[in-house]
C-alpha cells in the first residue's frame, strides 16, 4: 500500500501561489477505472485546488464540454487501463485543435500502454501531440508518478493560469 502525504509549504505543492488552481479532472472513453481518480482528486485538493472530476469512460466531446463550461487552469487525464497513449492522442488532438480550448494547459498520467519498459516511447509521442507534461507509470511506480505531478504543479502554479 502506497501513502501519499502532502505538505503545505511555502511556494511548494501545497500552496497555489495564493489562490487555488481549477481542474478538470478526467479518464479516457475507454478506461473504466475510478480509484485513480478519486485518489487523484483527493491529492489536488489536498494542495488547496478546486477539481471538476468527470469520472470514468468520458467521451471526448464531454470532455471538451465541460473544459469549455468550467475554464480550468489545466486538464489533467489519467489511465490505467494501458490504452491510455490512444485516447489520450485523440484528447489532445481534439483539445488543441478547438480554439477555445487550444491553450489550455493539459497533462496525461498512468498505465500509457501494455508494452511494459517500450512504454517509456509513448511519453515523447504524447508530448509531441501537445500535452505538457506526462507521467508514465510502469510497474509499481505510481509514486514517483504522483511526486512528479505534485512537482510540476508547484513549478507551474504561477504560469497554468
Amino acid at each position: 500500500m502506497t501513502t501519499f502525504q502532502i505538505e503545505q509549504t511555502p511556494d511548494g505543492p501545497g500552496v497555489a501561489a495564493g489562490s487555488p488552481l481549477k481542474f478538470v479532472l478526467s479518464s479516457v472513453q475507454s478506461d473504466s477505472h475510478m480509484w485513480n481518480l478519486v485518489a487523484l482528486q483527493l491529492i489536488m485538493e489536498e494542495m488547496g485546488h478546486e477539481v471538476v472530476n468527470l469520472g470514468a469512460c468520458v467521451p471526448v466531446e464531454r470532455l471538451l464540454a465541460a473544459c469549455r463550461d468550467e475554464r480550468p487552469d489545466c486538464l489533467v487525464i489519467s489511465t490505467i487501463n494501458g490504452h491510455g497513449h490512444v485516447d489520450g492522442a485523440r484528447v489532445i488532438s481534439a483539445l488543441r485543435a478547438d480554439p477555445a480550448l487550444a491553450g489550455l494547459p493539459a497533462v496525461i498520467g498512468g498505465k500509457l500502454g501494455v508494452r511494459g519498459d517500450a512504454d517509456a516511447e509513448l511519453e515523447t509521442e504524447l508530448l509531441a501531440l501537445g500535452y505538457d507534461a506526462v507521467f508514465h507509470v510502469g510497474a509499481g511506480d505510481s509514486g514517483q508518478a504522483i511526486e512528479s505531478f505534485r512537482e510540476f504543479v508547484a513549478a507551474n502554479v504561477r504560469t497554468l493560469r
